[in-house]
């Protein structure tokens, strides 16, 4: 096995002397779910662990309240902890890894619809989580970028995001105007077709986005997202290289599923969309990219344009059909019109 590369174990080295002081203050494990889901092979459970000072306060998937967002980054993780899952009375053990987190498949299949499942360590029960398992016979679903798309962050551009992500709580950040109607009227069209939130966004933030969602009526789905920490390979872990990993398997799990695709022209969406497209024909029904605005784009990435790579996609090959529009007002009409043609069943 390769040698990790010395940023990760750098962190390593500060998560674990870290983690020995907290302990000996009395800090013990608190446990943080994330929505899994299932499909008709097993369910995907998602978790993570950190160090509280009162880990009796375990929050509800549910549980609404005010998070100034820096606060959501100082976190101690709990790494090598074991975790007990029960799920519809099945138990299982998992280990945190070196982020604290816990991502594992359970051989259990649960019928369509929103489920309750317990975790817990050291033997007791400390929080619920939820998991979501779509119809087996659904074939159409929605995957939506986050950032931009259905919130205006205006990321990546270093003060902007430092302010909306470390100062700004999550009740301050605006909603895209007409997105949450778009998917659900979609979702009302195919009943127990599954919705996934796919964002280059940190773990840490996934309960703020959750609260965000909810309260500006986004249907209820898993969020598949990532850690901005350093890798095995490297200091970062590449955001678009996530996205591609999660839409394949995503096309693996639900292999009936064809998928619209909701993104944003500020960053790379266009282009891992419509590779995705090309290379998963029959997993794409369309793709709908919402248009930043010139004063939008220059905050994401410093041009007044739409961020785009023309050589990203081999022009004699077919891709989906794709719509643009600057809300989801703009964009359900477009989507219905082309989800309605016969060749786009």
């Amino acid at each position: 096995m390769a040698r990790q590369h010395y940023s990760s174990r750098l962190e390593d080295w500060f998560n674990t002397g870290v983690q020995a002081i907290l302990r000996r203050r009395g800090w013990r494990e608190r446990i943080i779910p994330h929505v899994g889901y299932g499909n008709q092979e097993y369910v995907r459970v998602l978790a993570r662990v950190v160090l509280s000072r009162d880990p009796r306060n375990q929050p509800r998937y549910d549980e609404d309240q005010v998070v100034r967002g820096w606060k959501v980054f100082v976190t101690a993780p709990a790494t090598g902890v074991q975790v007990a899952v029960t799920v519809a009375g099945e138990s299982f053990e998992a280990t945190t890894d070196r982020g604290g987190f816990i991502d594992m498949s359970l051989p259990v299949v649960l019928p369509p619809g929103s489920h309750e499942i317990s975790l817990g360590v050291h033997g007791e029960r400390q929080a619920r989580a939820q998991v979501v398992v779509p119809d087996p016979d659904a074939t159409f679903g929605l995957v939506s970028d986050i950032d931009d798309t259905v919130m205006l962050t205006m990321l990546p551009r270093p003060l902007i995001a430092a302010w909306n992500t470390f100062v700004r709580d999550e009740q301050a950040r605006r909603v895209v105007p007409g997105m949450a109607e778009m998917y659900r009227e979609l979702l009302a069209d195919h009943p127990g077709a599954p919705i996934f939130y796919l964002s280059t966004g940190a773990w840490n933030t996934a309960p703020t986005l959750t609260k965000f969602l909810a309260r500006h009526g986004f249907p209820a789905g898993p969020m598949l997202m990532t850690d901005w920490g350093p890798t095995n390979t490297g200091w970062f872990r590449s955001g678009q290289e996530h996205k591609r990993t999660a839409l394949r398997r995503l096309a693996s799990e639900f292999p009936n599923v064809r998928w619209v695709l909701v993104g944003d022209d500020g960053q790379h969406d266009p282009q891992l969309y419509g590779d995705f497209a090309q290379t998963h024909s029959d997993h794409v029904r369309a793709i709908g990219i919402r248009q930043l605005t010139p004063a939008e784009q220059v905050l994401s990435h410093g041009l007044p344009v739409p961020n785009q790579d023309p050589g990203a996609h081999d022009p004699h090959r077919p891709t989906a059909a794709t719509v643009h529009g600057p809300d989801g007002h703009a964009l359900v009409a477009q989507l219905r019109a082309v989800l309605s043609r016969p060749e786009a069943t």
